[in-house]
C-alpha cells in the first residue's frame, strides 16, 4: 500500500529528521509541505525540494493518508484541529500542547472525527529502552524501588525561548519524553510530583525556566527524579541525553537511550554521529504502519496528554513551594 504523507508546519527541530526517514522509505510518498512561516516554508521548498503550499487547504486537498505536526507547541491544537476533518491519521510533535485544556480538545476532536491521534515520542524506540522494556516485563529487576533519571541538552533558541509559543522552557521540553517512557514501563501514573524549577540559570538572557529537578512518586510505587535542563554551553553536543538508574530488589540497571554514536568535533562546534538504530525512523515506520494495518497508535494521544499534565504540575509545584497530586 502507497502511503501519502504531508508536513504540517516544521518549526520544530525534529521536522526535518522526520522529512529524511519519510524519503527513505519504499512505499511513502511525502505529498508537501505547509508552514505559516513564509521563510521556513521557502527554505523547505529551496532546500530540500519540497513541494510548498502557501495554503494549508490545498495541501490538505492531497487526499493525504496522515500527516506530520512540527508547529510550535502552542499552535499544535489549531492544527490537529484544521486537519481532523481532512486527514485520517496524525502525528502530532510532542508536547502534545501547551495546556490542559487545548490537550483534551485535540483528544475530543479527533475522536468525534474518527482521526486517529499519535504522538511524537521517538525515545520509546531507542534499542536501550525497548531492551529495558522487555527485562520490566520478564521481572528482570524484581520490585523496582526508584528511578533517577535525566534529560539534557542544549538551549534551541528562537520560538523554544518565546513562552507564547513553547508553553514553557526546558522543563516542559524534556518532562515529556521521560514521563512517557515510565508511564509506559509499567502501565501507571505518576501520582504526585515536586519540582524546584530555575529561570535564566545557565542563559541569564533568557526569561524562561533552563533548568528543572523534578521529585515524583508512580502510582505503583516507584520514586523517582529527573533532572531536565538546558544545560549543555554553546560548542557542546546539542541533542539531549535521555538515561536512567532503575534500582529494583534483584539488580541495578542503567540506561543510556542515545549511546550508539560518535561524538565528533569541528570548527568549534561537537555533534553526534550516530552509528545504530534511529529512533525516528522507528517512529516514523510506526505512524505508516499504523495507517497500513489500519490499527490503533502505539503512542496515543492520551499518552501525550498524561505526560503534558506532569510537566504543567511540575510548574505548579514550583510556584507554590509545594508537591502536586494527579491523583
Amino acid at each position: 500500500m502507497s502511503v501519502r504523507i504531508g508536513l504540517y508546519g516544521i518549526a520544530h527541530l525534529h521536522a526535518l529528521s522526520y522529512l529524511a526517514c519519510l524519503r527513505d522509505m519504499a512505499g511513502v510518498e511525502v505529498a508537501g509541505v505547509w508552514d505559516a512561516d513564509a521563510a521556513r516554508l521557502s527554505m523547505a521548498e529551496e532546500q530540500y525540494g519540497l513541494r510548498a503550499f502557501r495554503d494549508r487547504n490545498a495541501l490538505l486537498d492531497r487526499q493525504l493518508d496522515g500527516v506530520v505536526i512540527c508547529s510550535p507547541n502552542a499552535h499544535h491544537r489549531r492544527d490537529v484541529e484544521a486537519v481532523a476533518e481532512r486527514v485520517p491519521h496524525i502525528l502530532c510533535e510532542k508536547p502534545l500542547a501547551t495546556t490542559v485544556e487545548d490537550g483534551q480538545a485535540m483528544l475530543d476532536v479527533c475522536q468525534a472525527a474518527g482521526t486517529r491521534l499519535q504522538t511524537a515520542f521517538p525515545v520509546r524506540f531507542a534499542p536501550a529502552v525497548q531492551e529495558t522494556k522487555r527485562m520490566l516485563d520478564a521481572g528482570g529487576l524484581g520490585q523496582v524501588y526508584s528511578a533517577s533519571c535525566t534529560n539534557q541538552g542544549s538551549m534551541p533558541g528562537g520560538w523554544f525561548t518565546e513562552p507564547s509559543l513553547s508553553g514553557g522552557g526546558a522543563v516542559i521540553d524534556h518532562t515529556v519524553h521521560v514521563i512517557d517512557l515510565l508511564r509506559w514501563f509499567w502501565d501507571t501514573e505518576v501520582a504526585e510530583v515536586y519540582a524546584e524549577i530555575g529561570y535564566g540559570q545557565f542563559h541569564p538572557e533568557l526569561r524562561i525556566d533552563d533548568a528543572g529537578l523534578l521529585s515524583f512518586q508512580l502510582a505503583n510505587g516507584v520514586y523517582g527524579t529527573l533532572d531536565t535542563s538546558w544545560s549543555r554551553p554553546p560548542g557542546h553536543y546539542v541533542w539531549g541525553n535521555v538515561t536512567l538508574e532503575l534500582i529494583g530488589a534483584e539488580g541495578v540497571l542503567n540506561v543510556d537511550a542515545f549511546r550508539q554514536h560518535l561524538t565528533l568535533t569541528h570548527g568549534g562546534r561537537s555533534r553526534w554521529q550516530p552509528w545504530g538504530a534511529s529512533p525516528d525512523r522507528a517512529l516514523m515506520e510506526d505512524f505508516v504502519d499504523m495507517i497500513r494495518s489500519d490499527r490503533e497508535p502505539s503512542i496515543t494521544g492520551e499518552d501525550g496528554l498524561k505526560a503534558l499534565e506532569v510537566a504543567l504540575a511540575a510548574y505548579g509545584s514550583a510556584r507554590t513551594g509545594q508537591p502536586v497530586s494527579l491523583s
